[in-house]
């Protein structure tokens, strides 16, 4: 697959949040060294920060004007996938991700980033759980570009394309991308604390009060871990706020929005 990159493009890079631009074909001498299908390991769904990120909405490649969709939710289609390779391996994705050629991910056109999806290879029933991160293959007749080891672990590196189903993995806590797009609020952070402990603490109190996940993650800093405490995604900035109403009045913190 050729991506085209430099001034030309720039804006375009620009409005799409740092994403490449993919053509329609991969380029043998950009082929990686050889991996085992067995050495290729899915993707695991999880549910990721959503940012604005990538999820520009709409933008326009080479004239044509793509939409992301509001919500991966239900998503099921088929049609013909290729892949793109070692020319590109370390260079960002649309999410910021450094792009690697043997890690299971993938490119669409519209479904919110990132999604994470099921893809089966008609011919042969393989199949592999992807995280789609970029955007691309801007081209009518594919529907999606896959990394090089997911192509390896679905048995058509050699053939360059194959006609797939793909599936989008519903993950809890994940739904509308669109406002975050907008610029709205998704989560509160509650706190960061020195002792995990105190982190979970407050989480078991805040959880039945603000109804959305809650989640204690833990961060390396240069004065050691911290372990921040976050409640969301919320479906729209005004349940963010009266989430932070209800927290006030049980005598919690109401926290920090963040997108």
């Amino acid at each position: 697959m050729k991506r085209f990159f430099g001034g030309l493009f720039g804006a375009l890079l620009t409005a799409l949040g740092g994403c490449g631009v993919v053509s329609d074909r991969h380029v043998p001498d950009t082929t990686p060294p050889p991996i085992s299908a067995a050495a290729v390991r899915d993707a695991v769904p999880a549910a990721d920060p959503i940012l604005r990120r990538g999820n520009t909405s709409p933008y326009t490649v080479n004239g044509q004007t793509y939409r992301v969709m509001d919500t991966a939710a239900g998503y099921v289609e088929e049609g013909v996938a290729s892949w793109y390779g070692l020319k590109f391996h370390g260079r960002p994705t649309a999410t910021g991700e450094r792009f690697s050629v043997y890690q299971a991910t993938a490119a669409h056109r519209s479904l919110p980033l990132p999604t994470y999806a099921r893809v089966t290879n008609l011919a042969n029933g393989r199949q592999i759980v992807v995280k789609v991160n970029d955007r691309g293959p801007f081209h009518a007749d594919r529907i999606l570009d896959l990394s090089y080891g997911a192509a390896i672990k679905l048995g058509f590196a050699d053939q360059g394309t194959a006609r797939v189903r793909v599936e989008a993995i519903e993950v809890a806590g994940v739904d509308d991308r669109r406002a975050v797009a907008q610029g709205r609020y998704r989560q509160l952070q509650l706190g960061a604390f020195s002792a995990r402990s105190a982190a979970q603490d407050l989480a078991e109190r805040v959880r039945p009060v603000v109804g959305v996940p809650v989640e204690v993650t833990t961060v390396d800093t240069a004065h050691g871990q911290l372990h921040r405490l976050r409640a969301g995604p919320f479906a729209s900035e005004s349940a963010l706020r009266a989430a932070q109403g209800a927290l006030q009045q049980a005598g919690l913190p109401e926290g920090q929005a963040l997108p």
